[in-house]
């Protein structure tokens, strides 16, 4: 019997991806990260908290998670998959599909030359998607695209630029939807490393996973491009 192929992403580019993938690396495991180029600065940011109601910049339940910079991106992200996530997180279907493109093309294209491979992978920024901007993206060269859309079996979808994921790496339900997922043969997670915060318990209940998934001898380790043949629109 085949394994199971487990696959997961991360998006934006954060500091907390180092932490992340020292985690990661500890246990061998297979994951893509989904950049915004245009959001990140020559060298890496600074994560704060803020809890301020009324804060006048962006932040997760007051944690403001600065970026990795793009002279550190080979050095995090080596031996990593990466993908495209816009620019500056463009949204589609509230700007022009053209601008959109181009956004999504241009980030796609910096990673492939700095990393000198193809990068076929993209996430929706908020997961926003159209029917045109599906057709525009697979002509643009994209082999697939992550919404934030959830289901229970990631092999069947209307179309591999809008799939699916089973769920965020921390719903409640995780290890019950990944014992489901077996019987698919794929199980896709996904999430935010800020998310996780600067709190132990949580970044201990996020490897706990990882652990579990690289200890079950009825899976393995997977990159998202890998399991786009699987599925069937």
């Amino acid at each position: 019997m085949a394994k199971m192929k487990v696959v997961q992403c991360w998006d934006d580019g954060v500091i907390t991806d180092i932490r992340l993938i020292e985690i990661l690396k500890k246990y061998n495991a297979k994951a893509t990260f989904n950049l915004n180029i245009g959001l990140m600065q020559p060298e890496r940011g600074v994560s704060t908290w803020n809890h301020d109601p009324f804060p006048n910049s962006w932040n997760h339940m007051g944690f403001r998670c600065g970026k990795v910079g793009l002279n550190e991106l080979k050095a995090v992200y080596g031996g990593f998959e990466v993908a495209s996530h816009c620019m500056h997180h463009e949204n589609a279907g509230t700007i022009p599909d053209e601008d959109f493109i181009k956004a999504a093309v241009g980030a796609k294209k910096y990673l492939e030359d700095l990393f000198e491979k193809e990068c076929p992978g993209f996430a929706w920024p908020c997961g926003r998607y159209t029917e045109s901007t599906c057709k525009l993206m697979h002509e643009a060269g994209f082999t697939y695209g992550r919404t934030t859309e959830y289901t229970d079996d990631v092999t069947k979808c209307k179309d591999t630029m809008a799939m699916a994921t089973n769920c965020h790496f921390m719903n409640g339900a995780f290890y019950q939807k990944y014992e489901a997922a077996k019987a698919t043969g794929v199980f896709y997670f996904w999430g935010h490393s800020y998310e996780t915060l600067d709190y132990d318990r949580l970044w201990e209940q996020f490897e706990d996973k990882i652990r579990y998934i690289t200890n079950d001898p009825d899976s393995e380790w997977a990159d998202v491009k890998d399991i786009v043949s699987l599925v069937k629109p």
